[in-house]
């Protein structure tokens, strides 16, 4: 087992170093023996995935744990891959293409890892499409009495640990349902306006597989508020208001193009177009903070209209905003559990001051029912108020995770 000091080699801060971490160690075990020996060894630890959150979420007063080191690979059996925790989706879809299997969906970014992103809810889109999370069917957890305990898919506890936020332990494994590969068309359509975009906007995001809609909520010089990037399966579809672009786009209006995925409608596998960002370049723009807002889709007139009504506030601080479809799950800490969502995401600028000034105002102003991501910025004090097994959740914590090692400020905030 390797043990390093954070820094600025290690895991000093996030990815967009939005957060410089506490913790006093970060060790890197190459077996679960060794990640059992580390959880028996240490009162306090949090599992530190790449990093590709806002917050101390994954920060501990005791020791990170990664499982980057862990040595261990991808397996396949029958339609089911069991993944390495630590290991990054952009990794693991090369690995299943190349034996002509897929998964459903994939997120912005392929540089995040599995565990992390299916233990905040992290998504893709496209109305048909749930989470990451909801391509689980079994997980292995490295709990708070160091035992490795295996849930299964309609197991007691599966649907509570799926979307765990780190709280009942390390995941050193999961089990992925996967489908045969396939191909993908992505296309950019510019010129919608604001009056289009609310009127068809659950048509727009209904449009293809998956559908993301980036605006800066004012409008530009051309009248315009927003592009549509489209990933089809079955060709290119009209996009009501919108024109087709000519050339290659960067998801923030005025950057180079080449960091995206390829456009044009130009065919290619699923894993190298339902992301936005390549694995091999920088994601988005690095110096950067993000939030982002689940509602319910039934009242996503009301959401756009929201946002829209705080334009003078938002885009002073925003570099680009997108907006997605996310399907509905049973998945406790989900935060499209049981309904079909808008995702109203926020890439902000490097300025966190203005930023937590804005969230308070901005979360007051959207519609009841709506949830946050967990790996960004949110304002809210009382999260757990729209999931109705909130209470079981806190319970299931308990269980695992009795002495509460893998606590941290984060969850004392949040779980209280």
């Amino acid at each position: 087992m390797r043990t390093d000091t954070p820094g600025p080699e290690t895991a000093g801060s996030t990815w967009a170093r939005s957060h410089d971490y506490t913790a006093r160690g970060l060790v890197r075990p190459r077996s679960v023996a060794e990640v059992r020996d580390v959880v028996l060894r240490e009162p306090r630890l949090r599992a530190l995935g790449s990093r590709h959150s806002f917050t101390d979420l994954a920060d501990s007063p005791g020791v990170l744990v990664s499982l980057d080191g862990l040595e261990d690979s991808p397996t396949l059996t029958g339609e089911v891959v069991r993944v390495p925790g630590g290991m990054r989706y952009g990794e693991l879809a090369a690995w299943l293409q190349e034996r002509g299997r897929a998964l459903p969906n994939l997120a912005s970014l392929p540089h995040i890892s599995v565990a992390g992103a299916v233990a905040t809810g992290t998504h893709g889109s496209g109305v048909g499409n749930g989470s990451l999370a909801t391509s689980v069917t079994a997980l292995e957890i490295v709990d708070g009495r160091g035992e490795l305990v295996r849930l299964e898919a309609g197991s007691a506890d599966f649907a509570g640990a799926v979307v765990g936020l780190g709280a009942l332990g390390i995941v050193t494994h999961l089990e992925l349902r996967t489908s045969p590969t396939f191909e993908v068309e992505q296309t950019v359509h510019e010129g919608l306006t604001y009056a289009d975009l609310r009127e068809h906007l659950t048509d727009i995001l209904g449009a293809a597989y998956s559908v993301s809609v980036f605006t800066r909520w004012a409008d530009e010089p051309d009248g315009s508020v927003a592009r549509v990037w489209v990933k089809s399966r079955t060709g290119t579809p009209e996009i009501p208001g919108a024109t087709l672009a000519t050339e290659p786009h960067h998801v923030i209006p005025g950057l180079d193009p080449a960091p995206c995925t390829e456009q044009l409608g130009v065919p290619g596998p699923w894993h190298e177009r339902l992301p936005h960002f390549r694995l091999d370049f920088q994601p988005s723009v690095g110096a950067e903070l993000q939030s982002e807002y689940l509602v319910p889709l039934d009242r996503a007139q009301e959401a756009v209209d929201a946002v829209r009504s705080l334009t003078d506030r938002v885009r002073p601080l925003l570099l680009v905003g997108e907006i997605r479809a996310v399907a509905a799950d049973e998945l406790w800490l989900s935060p499209a559990y049981g309904t079909d969502t808008l995702a109203l995401h926020f890439t902000w600028k490097a300025d966190p001051d203005g930023v937590r000034a804005l969230l308070p105002e901005l979360e007051e102003r959207l519609p009841e029912g709506t949830r946050p991501h967990w790996g960004k910025l949110f304002a809210t004090a009382d999260p757990g108020a729209g999931y109705p097994r909130w209470d079981d959740f806190r319970d299931l914590v308990r269980r695992f995770d009795p002495e509460r090692r893998f606590w941290n400020a984060w969850l004392d905030r949040v779980l209280g």
